[in-house]
C-alpha cells in the first residue's frame, strides 16, 4: 500500500514537474525581456567610479603636481606622462586578450580580475602621491609605480567594460545600464575632482604678490614656500587616500550587486589566438571607423584636461579659484548626462555625436578670446560640462552597437568582447600619452618654470594653443571621419531585431530540450 501511494505521489509529481520547468524557462525568456533591476543597474555603474575618480584626478592634477609639488623637470614629467601612458596602453589589448580566454568560475569570468586587482591598483595609486625623501632616481620612483597602477587599473577596467556584454542580453538594457554606468562614472569625476581639487586646493603655495611681501629677504620667501610646499605634499597624499577608500568600497558593491551572464551560446569554433582576434577587429569596418573617430575627438577634449589646470592658474590667473572652475565642468556634465541619453533615444546617436561634440567649440574659442574674466571663465565651465557629458556617454553607448553586427556577421566567433573593449581603450590611452607628452613637452620649449608663481608670456600662448586651437582641429576632423559610420539608427535597430529573434530561437530549443528531458 505504501510503494502504492508512492508511486502515485511520484506520477503525480512527474506531472507537476513539467509545467514548473517550462515556467521557469518561461519567466527565465521573461526576465531577460524585462531586464535589470534598478539595484542591478545602480551596482553595475558604481563600479565605473574608480576608474573615473583615478582618471579624473590623474587627468587634471597630475601634470601640475609633477611640475610644481615634486619639481620636477618639464621634459622629465613629459617622459612619465608619455611613458606611463603608452605602456598603460599596450596593456591593454594584452590584458583584453587574457580575459577573452579565461575560463568561467564560480562568481563568472570578469570579476575574478576585477576582484583581484583592486587591491594593488590602490597601493600604487597611494604611491604615485607620495614624494619620496630623495632627489636621484624621484622620476624613476614616479614612472614605475604610475605604470604599476595603470597595469592594475587596466586588469580592472578592461573587464568592467566587456561586462556590459554579460549582465543581459537586451541591447536597450544594455544602453540604459550604460546611462547608469555613464551617470555615476561623471559623478565619479566629479568626486575625483573635487577630493582632489578641494583638499589641495586649501594648502597650495602662496604666492606673493604684494610690492612689500616681494621685498622679503631670500630667506624668507625659501622658508614660507617650504612650510606651504610640505603642506600640499601631505594635502595630495590624504586626498589619494580617500579615493583608494572610495576605490575598493565601489568594487565591493559591484562584486555583491552584479551577477555576471554565462553565454549560453553553442560555441562552434576554436579560441581566439591573438593574431586572429586582432584581425577579426581591426578588419571590422564599422568599428574602425567609430574607433578613429572618437580617437581624434577625444584627443582634442584629452588636451583640455591635462592643460587646463595650468591654463587656469597662468593664462587666466584664477591660481585659487582653478579647484572650483574644474569642478563646475564635471558637475555640469553630471547634470546633463540624462538629458543625453533622452536626446540619443530621441534623435538617435549619430545626431548627439555631432551637437554633442561641436557644442564645445563656440565656448573654447571664447574663453581665449577675451580677457581673463571669473565669472566668463565659471560660465563657460558650465557650457563646457555639456560636451563632456556627451563625451563621456556615447562612446560606450554606441560600442555595444558595433559588438553586435559584428556578432551577426561573424556567429561563429566567440569571447571576442573584452578584445573590442580593450582596443578601444588602447586607442584612446595612447592618444592620452602622446597628448600629454607631447603638450608638456611644448612647455618645456616655451621656457616654463617649475614652482615659479608666474610664466613667460610664450607659456600663456602655449597653453591658449593647448586648450583651444589644436582641440578644435582635432574634433572637427574627428566628426568628419565620423560623417563615414555606416550604424545609424535604421541598421542599428534591424541588428537588434535579428539578435533577439536569434535569443528567442535558442531559448526556444532549451525549453524543448529541458520538456523532452522531463
Amino acid at each position: 500500500m505504501a510503494r502504492g501511494e508512492g508511486a502515485e505521489q511520484y506520477a503525480a509529481g512527474l506531472l507537476s514537474v513539467k509545467p514548473v520547468v517550462n515556467a521557469e524557462i518561461k519567466a527565465k525568456k521573461t526576465g531577460q525581456r524585462n531586464g535589470l533591476s534598478v539595484w542591478n543597474k545602480l551596482c553595475y555603474a558604481i563600479g565605473g567610479a574608480p576608474y573615473q575618480m583615478t582618471g579624473s584626478a590623474l587627468g587634471f592634477f597630475l601634470q601640475i603636481y609633477l611640475l610644481d609639488v615634486a619639481l620636477l623637470d618639464p621634459s622629465h614629467a613629459s617622459v612619465i606622462l608619455f611613458v606611463g601612458r603608452a605602456w598603460d596602453a599596450v596593456t591593454d589589448p594584452t590584458v583584453g586578450f587574457l580575459v577573452s580566454r579565461s575560463r568561467w568560475t564560480g562568481i563568472g569570468r570578469m570579476m575574478p580580475w576585477i576582484l583581484l586587482s583592486t587591491p594593488f591598483a590602490v597601493v600604487t595609486y597611494f604611491l604615485i602621491w607620495y614624494v619620496p625623501p630623495f632627489e636621484q632616481g624621484k622620476v624613476i620612483w614616479y614612472l614605475v609605480f604610475y605604470c604599476l597602477f595603470q597595469s592594475m587599473q587596466t586588469c580592472f577596467h578592461v573587464p568592467y567594460s566587456a561586462l556590459t556584454m554579460f549582465i543581459s542580453k537586451d541591447q536597450k538594457e544594455r544602453d540604459s545600464a550604460t546611462a547608469y554606468r555613464m551617470m555615476v562614472e561623471v559623478l565619479g569625476s566629479v568626486l575625483g575632482t573635487a577630493i582632489q581639487g578641494q583638499i589641495v586646493g586649501g594648502a597650495t603655495v602662496d604666492c606673493p604678490t604684494e610690492p612689500d611681501v616681494l621685498s622679503l629677504t631670500n630667506s624668507s620667501q625659501i622658508n614660507t614656500t617650504r612650510i606651504s610646499l610640505e603642506d600640499t605634499k601631505q594635502a595630495y597624499m590624504f586626498a589619494s587616500g580617500v579615493i583608494c577608500l572610495i576605490y575598493v568600497l565601489c568594487a565591493a558593491v559591484l562584486f555583491l550587486g552584479v551577477k555576471e551572464q554565462k553565454d549560453n551560446g553553442r560555441k562552434t569554433s576554436a579560441p581566439l589566438t591573438f593574431q586572429r582576434g586582432l584581425w577579426l577587429v581591426m578588419s571590422h569596418g564599422p568599428y574602425v571607423k567609430l574607433v578613429i573617430s572618437f580617437l581624434f575627438t577625444s584627443l582634442g577634449f584629452m588636451l583640455i584636461e591635462g592643460n587646463f589646470a595650468l591654463f587656469i592658474t597662468y593664462t587666466l590667473g584664477h591660481r585659487k579659484d582653478f579647484q572650483n572652475i574644474l569642478l563646475v565642468i564635471m558637475m555640469s556634465g553630471t547634470l546633463t548626462i540624462p538629458f543625453w541619453q533622452w536626446f540619443l533615444t530621441r534623435f538617435g546617436k549619430k545626431t548627439a555625436v555631432y551637437i554633442g561634440n561641436s557644442w564645445a567649440l563656440p565656448f573654447m574659442i571664447l574663453i581665449v578670446s577675451i580677457k581673463s574674466n571669473l565669472v566668463i571663465s565659471y560660465l563657460v565651465s558650465i557650457a563646457a560640462g555639456v560636451s563632456v557629458a556627451a563625451s563621456f556617454l556615447l562612446p560606450w553607448s554606441m560600442l555595444p552597437d558595433v559588438v553586435d553586427d559584428f556578432k551577426l556577421k561573424n556567429p561563429d566567433v566567440h569571447g571576442y568582447e573584452a578584445i573590442f573593449y580593450s582596443f578601444y581603450v588602447f586607442f584612446l590611452k595612447f592618444a592620452s600619452g602622446v597628448s600629454l607628452g607631447i603638450s608638456t613637452l611644448s612647455l618645456k620649449f616655451a621656457g616654463y618654470v617649475t614652482g615659479a608663481c608666474s610664466q613667460p608670456e610664450s607659456v600663456s600662448l602655449t597653453l591658449k594653443m593647448l586648450v583651444c586651437t589644436v582641440p578644435l582641429v582635432l574634433i572637427v576632423f574627428g566628426l568628419l571621419i565620423f560623417k563615414t559610420y555606416p550604424i545609424d539608427e535604421e541598421t542599428r535597430k534591424c541588428n537588434q531585431k535579428q539578435l533577439q529573434a536569434i535569443l528567442d530561437s535558442d531559448s526556444d530549443s532549451e525549453s524543448s530540450a529541458l520538456g523532452s528531458s522531463v
